[in-house]
This record gives structure tokens, sequence and C-alpha cells, in this order.
């Protein structure tokens, strides 16, 4: 039997499916106020309580239990107020059972869980099982036909194809959003919306190659912008740095990054404060030549704070940065130590990072004298030329070149 406050729920949910007020239920064995006080959780039932309910609802007693759609409810709103740093993978279990056994729960419930199991899945670094959970999501979206849903489903498979090296599907995604928007953003979107969704777009053109295309789109994003600060200036200073950045301009990216560092203060967005500053610590040892001192300035910022907060793969990202920033410094011991306490999560890394982290593995091992470090490094090249990516692969080579000097 459920306990309360779930059990007046229920039993007001059962009464009301019936059309029946609450003194349709009161009799010689109980008073309309004790039914009041039972729905909203104040009294606790008793076996003989919920005898005599059934029998003036005339259903069976089990139907008191938890119903299927109750606990994907339940699921739902308990892994919304979850930290990321208390997912688990039993989370993630408990949230797929629940969507599979509430089979005819509420669609738009089912498509909020649907999103929920992807973030969790996203935060255990599970990327099969995210890109499977979005399929799904975006199925459901389509069935619906709500563009808000429509929108937020193709933005969140954007996302991930972009973090995990298809840029086709990002902006084939991004674009199916972006036409959604563009016809309902007047009615029941917020005004950064049609932005965000612009940036994912930007982002998609970039990875693909078409910076001419990415760098106009992005330069009329922050034309467009009516302030400076803010999380949304913030990430559209971000993404300009990202074209920037694939352009070979290091300079103006590191100059947008600064923006974006400018525009959010960590009371208000502790997470993307976190994620900026490992961008800067990133682009730093980029550089030509790299930017040792600031990029460990940045690294020591974050470290404090990803100790006790923020989405585990930050922090792996943390490892990782400070163990090219160890390899860049010469201390070659300390960087193998750091990469190897990374391996763990490097699957939690974007596909860039999956890159760099293979090669500071390889350049690391060609310096201990690993034999066969050469030849993984020339496959590592090879794949990343295969993915059309110019800007990666000479930094690859670069950094290649430079350790063999």
């Amino acid at each position: 039997m459920l306990e309360q406050p779930a059990f007046g729920r229920r039993l007001r949910q059962l009464r009301q499916q019936q059309g029946k007020f609450q003194a349709h239920l009161a009799g010689s064995g109980m008073s309309a106020a004790y039914v009041s006080r039972l729905e909203s959780g104040d009294r606790r039932p008793t076996e003989r309580v919920v005898a005599y309910l059934a029998e003036r609802l005339g259903i069976p007693a089990e139907s008191f239990e938890e119903q299927p759609e109750d606990r994907l409810t339940n699921a739902v709103t308990a892994v919304d107020t979850l930290p990321e740093g208390e997912v688990t993978e039993e989370t993630a279990l408990l949230l797929a059972e629940a969507l599979d056994t509430a089979t005819d729960a509420d669609p738009v419930m089912r498509w909020h869980a649907l999103a929920q199991l992807a973030r969790i899945h996203e935060t255990l670094g599970d990327f099969l099982s995210q890109r499977h959970a979005l399929c799904r999501l975006n199925e459901l979206s389509d069935e619906l036909a709500r563009p808000m849903l429509q929108i937020r489903a193709r933005l969140r498979m954007a996302h991930y194809a972009c973090n995990h090296g298809d840029a086709e599907t990002a902006r084939r995604a991004a674009r199916e959003a972006l036409a959604l928007s563009e016809q309902y953003v007047p009615r029941i979107f917020a005004p950064g919306e049609l932005v965000r969704v612009n940036l994912v777009l930007v982002s998609a053109e970039a990875e693909l190659g078409d910076l001419a295309k990415a760098a106009l789109h992005i330069d009329k994003i922050c034309g467009s912008l009516e302030r400076t600060d803010g999380a949304l200036a913030a990430e559209v200073f971000w993404t300009a740095a990202t074209v920037s950045t694939r352009q070979g301009n290091l300079a103006r990216a590191l100059g947008f990054l600064e923006d974006a560092l400018a525009a959010v203060d960590s009371r208000d967005n502790l997470i993307l404060w976190i994620r900026l500053r490992l961008a800067v610590a990133s682009l730093s040892l980029q550089a030509l030549p790299p930017r040792l001192a600031e990029a460990e300035s940045y690294l020591d910022s974050v470290e404090p704070l990803l100790k006790v907060t923020g989405p585990l793969r930050h922090w792996y990202e943390l490892l990782f940065l400070k163990a090219k920033l160890a390899f860049h410094q010469g201390a070659l011991d300390r960087a193998a130590l750091l990469a190897a306490e990374a391996e763990g999560g490097v699957k939690m890394l974007s596909y860039r990072d999956q890159v760099r982290y293979e090669v500071l593995r390889g350049v690391l091992a060609l310096n201990s004298g690993d034999a066969d470090a050469g030849a993984r490094l020339k496959e590592i090249i090879a794949q990343v030329q295969t993915a059309n990516m110019p800007d990666l692969a000479a930094e690859v080579w670069r950094t290649v070149a430079e350790s063999t000097l």
C-alpha cells in the first residue's frame, strides 16, 4: 500500500475518475472531513480504511498500490532534483525500468523521462545509451507533433553529435530545430531560444569546415546581442572563439573567450564558469608558443571546485589538461601519471579531446622508447584526416613533430 502523501494523491485520482465528491465516500465508517485529511496526507490509512474506501469506490484494494505512471512521475521528479555528482548507474536503471513499465503513461511525461535518461547517460559517459535515448526522444517528439519538444529534442541530438565528431548529423538536427524555431519562437519561446539554436548550427558548420559561413553566421549573432553579460552572451562569445580557433586565429579566439569569462559570474552559473576556464586553459595550451602560466592559473582556479562539485566529465577534462600542461613543462613522468589517472574517463571527453588525449599518450610513449608508438600516432593522424578536421590534423602533426625534436 502507498504511504502518504502518495496514498492521498492516488485516492483523489480514483475518486475524481468516477466523478465523485469526498461526501460520496463518507458513510457510517468515515466522515467527509476524514476523507479530506486522507487526501491531503494528514492521516495515515489503515487496512480497514483502505478496504472501506475500495468498497465505496467499487474497486479492488490493490488499486491503491503504486501505478506504473506514478512510478514514472516519481522517478522523473527524483532525478530532476539530483545533482550530477550523485547520479549513478542505478539511477539510470531505475528510470529506464520506470519507462519500460509505464507504457500507457502521459506521453509528455515519457518525453521528460527520456530527456532525463539521456542526460544521465551523458553524465555517466555511456554515450551509446545516450544516443539511443535521444533517438527515442526525437521519435516521440514527432509523434506528439509539439514544436517545443521537437526543437528541444533536436538540439540535444545536435549537441551530442557535435561532441562526438558527427558534424553532419549535428548540422541536420540544428537546421531542423532552426526551421521549427523560426516558425514558432514568437509564440512559445524565450528570446534567447533562437540564438541558442543558431549557435548549435554555427558549431556544426565550423566542424564540417564551412568556416566562411560559420564566421558570417556568428558575426551576425554577435551583432544582434542586446547585452554583453549573462550566460547567453558567454555562450555566443564561446562559439565565436570556437570558429576563430577552427580558422587558426588563436589570438582572436582567446579574445572572445576573455569576453565570455567577463560575461558570467560563478554565482550565477557555476558550471558554465568552470567550463569556460577549462576552455581557456585548453586554448592556451594550443597557442604557439603555449601560454603555460595562463593555462596553469585557470586550471588551479577550477580544481578545488571540481573536487567537490560539477559533472565528473569535467574532472577528467581537468586531469587531461593538467597532463598536457606537465608535458609542455617537460615534466614527462608527471604527465604520464596524470594521463593514466584520466584514462578512466576518456570516453566522457569530446571527440577532439579524445584525439588529443590519445596523441598525448602516444608522444609520451614515443619519448619513453616505445617502438610501436610512432605507428599508433600515424593511425590517429589518418583517422583525423578522414574525419575532415584539418585544424585538428595540423595540431596533431605539430604535437608529434615537436615531440621528436
